[in-house]
């Protein structure tokens, strides 16, 4: 009998990857959507992936990827349009009758989010749960381990984690934890129908923590150095990263500060869904230290006489106005706005997600009955 085609949008990033090579494995048949046809690319056609090029924000392509496909693994990209590349994703499985999509999300979206991307998750999220015949499954992680990764460079030529996380706990999971979760509901989607699993690592870790486990990985002290929004917004644009990305991350970075990575976590989601045990914050970072590529594709470590270029830069970087980049740039700031965490409606939704996993909408319930 043969197993049905699985499609994988943002097939060459973090977790889209892992997700076809573990799906391949698996000797189902992938489809994997690509922007552009790269070494990343290669490498999956290598794997035996099915290899399409196109525009997710574009119908025409989404329709061409899923033109014989049965499931798919949706994950939209972090943009400001994301809520309509969701829409167009939705529109094009309903007409392609696929049979279930897994939607990747986060932990943190509710309606009245400071963040655009974390509302229009939120809003994609309820777009899915309306759709009339395509099942669905959400895959909801948090704060991801690579983030802790980012500023490599000073972790391993000067010893300094520097980071705007406060005392902030978080269980952060892997990219291949994650994309490990997607395959195995995609495998076998019945009996997960209508549920949200929230991906972690098996351990809270707060900065400290998470200083001291690279101290024993890079063989030298690393000292964790809680910095302001503002500092670390001037590294980030010192960097080359998009003010796009700072100005989303700063609120995440608030979230973790005040705890809302912490609330639920860690969730056993990892080893119920996949039935191996989720990795370790230090087998995670021994594995990307070795490839700086799965951190950032852009990052390199450079040597210590870069890295000391690099902080003289930053504090030569004027701070940008990120609150006036988001209104110059047509985001719908809300006068209010509401952090996860301080969100009676995010708690009471969060809740219900770690409650036995109970389906969140009725059609699903119906079925679970």
């Amino acid at each position: 009998m043969l197993k049905p085609k699985i499609l994988v949008t943002s097939a060459a990033g973090r977790t889209g990857t892992p997700a076809v090579l573990q799906l391949l494995e698996r000797d189902f048949p992938v489809r994997a959507l690509v922007h552009r046809r790269d070494a990343r690319a290669e490498a999956l056609q290598k794997a035996g992936a099915e290899i399409v090029v196109g525009d997710q924000f574009d119908l025409r392509d989404l329709r061409k990827a899923m033109h014989g496909v049965q499931r798919a693994y949706h994950c939209p990209p972090f943009a400001a349009n994301l809520l309509h590349n969701a829409a167009l994703f939705a529109i094009a499985a309903e007409e392609a009758k696929l049979e279930v999509v897994a939607l990747m999300s986060g932990w943190n979206p509710h309606p009245t989010h400071p963040s655009v991307v974390t509302r229009e998750h939120w809003l994609a999220n309820q777009i899915y749960r309306w759709m009339p015949s395509v099942d669905v499954i959400h895959v909801n992680p948090g704060l991801f381990a690579f983030v802790y990764l980012l500023g490599l460079p000073a972790i391993i030529h000067m010893g300094m984690f520097v980071a705007p996380f406060g005392d902030g706990r978080n269980a952060p999971p892997s990219n291949e934890d994650i994309a490990r979760v997607a395959a195995a509901v995609l495998t076998d989607p019945a009996p997960h129908l209508g549920k949200c699993y929230r991906p972690t690592g098996p351990k809270l870790l707060a900065p400290a923590d998470i200083a001291g486990i690279l101290s024993k990985i890079v063989g030298r002290r690393v000292k964790y150095r809680n910095a302001p929004i503002k500092m670390f917004a001037k590294a980030a644009t010192a960097q080359g990263f998009p003010l796009f990305e700072t100005s989303q991350v700063r609120y995440y970075a608030e979230e973790l500060r005040r705890g809302a990575f912490e609330i639920g976590a860690p969730t056993d989601h990892v080893e119920r869904v996949t039935g191996q045990k989720p990795e370790d914050f230090e087998s995670i970072a021994r594995r990307y230290i070795r490839n700086p590529e799965l951190i950032h594709p852009c990052l390199k470590l450079g040597s210590k006489l870069d890295a000391m270029a690099f902080m003289i830069r930053m504090m030569l970087t004027r701070v940008p106005d990120l609150e006036q980049w988001e209104r110059d740039h047509g985001h719908p700031l809300l006068t209010n706005p509401v952090l996860a965490q301080d969100s009676k409606e995010w708690r009471t939704t969060a809740e219900r997600q770690l409650l036995n996993l109970l389906p969140l909408y009725s059609k699903y319930a119906e079925k679970a009955d």
